[in-house]
């Protein structure tokens, strides 16, 4: 357990997170932060009931981080006598290719600080840091929507792409590119088809995604990440695949929280282009979340340029700059550790050309260790 007490009124001069080093007030007015000392149930009311909080921040994704990657999780509380004021989800991220940091959050979309106020989120950050040093990290990185301390390091090269949602099916039609609706009647024209399921479809969604991140030259992720999270959060996660005939062509994974409906996880096949599978899916996927009440649908995140940049943008997505912020240890500037790095582009060039036997044996292997 730690525990580390700060002062419920910030000291003169602002927040100078080092300065805050121990009780300088009454110890019934002090704000411990204090890591593992919370149960999942209270963990998650917390997320449930803080506005800026995103399904990625919710307790069960620590199971996926320690049982599917194998990566040390430090799930961080503060409180103001017994009530939690933030928290901050961290993974510890241990890396052949990058070496040590700690993420809030890796592999997924979004993470970073959630708090009632500055101070209870300077106090977290300030632990994190502790928590980071201690591990021998490089930095820690926090994937905030928006900025939280403007006194880090902060990298804006992520895209965060939401669209708003009407009340019906028919308005979202009506609303919608021409062009687009063209592509979608043009998939029913040939044939495809859209299914909806939970577990169950794994297999299915798995042989599309894996197939595609081989062609897109990127390590896949295990198998057994879908699956847990499937498992996981039954209750809002759901998988559509788009087929033709017998055979799953595009699929996609999506998580329901609050009134928006996130998918973090969406391929088609590349020889299917022509039959437009992508498309229909995604119009499969915003037709069911009007249908379940949802406002909001998130598209994720994307690199600015990018093709799946534009491909979210013709369905009338809106876009705000993500702002991952950093402690820096050891770094002396934030890290890019992207695909987008020129480092990396020979070995993406060579994963290409792989048999998908082989991209599915070692891909998940490489993947661990890529945040």
């Amino acid at each position: 357990m730690v525990v580390m007490a700060v002062p419920t009124t910030p000291p003169a001069g602002g927040h100078d997170l080092d300065a805050i080093d121990g009780p300088r007030v009454h110890s019934s007015e002090i704000m411990p932060i204090v890591s593992a000392d919370v149960s999942g149930a209270d963990w998650d009311w917390y997320v449930e009931t803080h506005p800026g909080a995103t399904v990625d921040h919710l307790w069960h994704w620590r199971d996926v981080f320690e049982g599917v990657f194998g990566h040390r999780c430090e799930y961080l509380v503060a409180r103001r006598g017994e009530g939690i004021v933030g928290v901050l989800p961290l993974v510890l991220f241990k890396s052949r290719l990058f070496g040590k940091s700690v993420i809030s959050l890796p592999f997924l979309n979004y993470g970073g600080v959630l708090a009632d106020d500055s101070l209870a989120a300077s106090a977290l950050v300030t632990q994190a840091t502790a928590v980071a040093k201690e591990f021998g990290a490089s930095h820690v990185e926090l994937r905030h929507t928006e900025r939280q301390c403007p006194d880090l390091p902060v990298r804006q090269h992520k895209l965060r792409l939401t669209r708003p949602l009407p009340d019906s099916a028919d308005a979202l039609w009506k609303d919608i590119d021409r062009k687009v609706r063209n592509q979608v009647r043009k998939a029913q024209k040939e044939g495809l088809t859209v299914g909806e399921g939970g577990g169950e479809l794994v297999d299915d969604f798995y042989a599309v995604f894996a197939r595609n991140m081989r062609d897109l030259g990127t390590p896949v992720y295990t198998k057994q990440l879908f699956a847990r999270t499937m498992e996981l959060f039954a209750d809002r996660a759901r998988i559509f695949v788009v087929r033709l005939g017998p055979k799953p062509v595009a699929a996609s994974l999506a998580l329901r929280f609050h009134e928006s409906l996130l998918v973090p996880w969406a391929s088609s096949l590349r020889e299917y282009r022509a039959q437009c599978p992508n498309m229909f899916l995604y119009w499969a996927m915003m037709e069911r979340a009007i249908a379940m009440g949802m406002t909001t649908f998130d598209f994720g995140r994307s690199s600015p340029g990018g093709g799946t940049h534009h491909f979210k943008l013709q369905w009338g997505a809106i876009e705000a700059p993500l702002a991952w912020e950093y402690g820096l240890i050891t770094r002396p500037a934030p890290p890019d550790q992207g695909p987008s790095n020129p480092r990396f582009r020979a070995a993406i060039e060579a994963w290409t050309r792989l048999p998908l036997s082989v991209a599915n044996s070692i891909g998940p292997r490489i993947a661990r260790h890529l945040p």
